[in-house]
């Protein structure tokens, strides 16, 4: 499958990489919403692309600006500009209703997608998911020190555990506070599954819990996985993962066909 790339309204050029479901097949497509500075080629999306190749069904994978193969440099990015990526990808490259994983960052980006496109919204899986990850994870956790360096320079280096230090600039952070999901009402009419890891050491269980607390709708459950990391990653949990969309996509189905039944 060659790489293609879509051009947003913003002027981006976005990577992706698209498997077409069967036409007789009517259950949602499934988009695969990336971690932050993490691309499409990690284990999650092509396990799930394999996946929904041997069922048949439509697959989405892409890298926000900046990540992978898409056009920008990382330092210029921000969640604002990586939703408007995420959008611009369902919106342009997938046909009705389809299926959100986020992983991470993705967990974050698929719930402003909820929030900005509902009604292209069938259901989300959320994968050790960030949610204003900028303003707990970051920015709560910075010395006064760093605090004044991100003024005064506009950016600091952050160790990492995946390769190169993290480039944090103060527009990503200024940019996150505009898009903050748990200080205000989320609302999920749609079937939501979250995964997460106990031994998560970039995503704290609390931030899960805190979630499910916070959205609301009829059909939200957390699934803890007792030693699983950040990167949830090892063959069950990738079968979780699978196990998971399918449950969410197979509810979604039924919920069409009411609705089509009701009209």
């Amino acid at each position: 499958m060659t790489v293609q790339f879509l051009t947003t309204p913003a002027g981006r050029r976005i990577a992706f990489r698209k498997s077409v479901g069967r036409t007789e097949n009517d259950t949602p497509g499934v988009v695969f919403l990336g971690g932050f500075r993490s691309d499409m080629e990690g284990t999650k999306a092509l396990f799930l692309e394999e996946w929904a190749r041997a069922r048949g069904q439509a697959f989405l994978r892409f890298d926000y600006s900046g990540h992978g193969q898409s056009s920008g440099a990382f330092e210029e990015g921000c969640i604002g500009s990586w939703a408007d990526d995420a959008r611009a990808v369902i919106e342009g490259l997938t046909e009705g209703p389809q299926v959100l994983v986020g992983s991470s960052m993705g967990g974050w980006i698929a719930l402003l997608m909820a929030r900005a496109i509902p009604e292209r919204i069938a259901g989300l899986v959320g994968i050790a998911a960030a949610p204003d990850f900028t303003e707990d994870g970051m920015w709560n956790a910075f010395s006064d020190e760093q605090r004044a360096a991100l003024g005064r320079e506009g950016r600091i280096a952050l160790p990492s555990d995946y390769g190169d230090p993290y480039i944090i600039t103060r527009r990503l952070i200024e940019d996150g506070r505009r898009h903050l999901v748990l200080r205000a009402p989320l609302t999920l009419p749609f079937p939501v599954r979250f995964l997460q890891g106990t031994a998560d050491a970039d995503v704290e269980m609390s931030v899960a819990l805190r979630l499910l607390e916070h959205a609301t709708g009829d059909d939200i459950r957390l699934t803890l996985v007792k030693g699983a990391d950040h990167r949830f990653s090892e063959p069950d949990c990738l079968a979780l993962i699978a196990a998971a969309v399918e449950e969410v996509q197979a509810r979604a189905a039924r919920i069409g066909k009411c609705a089509r039944g009701r009209r």
